[in-house]
């Protein structure tokens, strides 16, 4: 697996973005949670057909940078739930400027 280049050092708004949402399940994954209510890690990984491992990594990297917060809902097991925080709720401005980009040049031929 190739390591990808960190942007945290770059002076740059959208790098900075990258750094967090830059890999390409995560925007699907907030998509999931903040526009489809979906806050369990069975619904995400069964809705995307995401493999489990990648699902983890995905969402302690969301976590981590701050857009989902991570609550337990039961102990007995322990089971896990993903919230969307206030920066996760912003980043809907950004879903909704990619759907309207992927309506409009999705499909546009290469």
């Amino acid at each position: 697996m190739v390591k990808r280049k960190s942007f945290s050092e770059m002076d740059c708004p959208v790098a900075q973005c990258l750094e967090v949402v830059g890999e390409w399940w995560s925007p699907l994954i907030l998509r999931n949670v903040v526009v489809g209510g979906m806050t369990r890690f069975d619904q995400i990984q069964r809705d995307l057909s995401i493999a489990p491992n990648v699902l983890t990594d995905r969402l302690a990297t969301l976590v981590e940078g701050g857009l989902l917060e991570r609550n337990q809902y039961s102990t007995r097991p322990p089971r896990f739930e993903y919230v969307a925080t206030e920066a996760g709720k912003d980043f809907k401005t950004v879903l909704d400027a990619m759907c309207s980009w992927g309506t409009k040049w999705g499909n546009v031929p290469k």
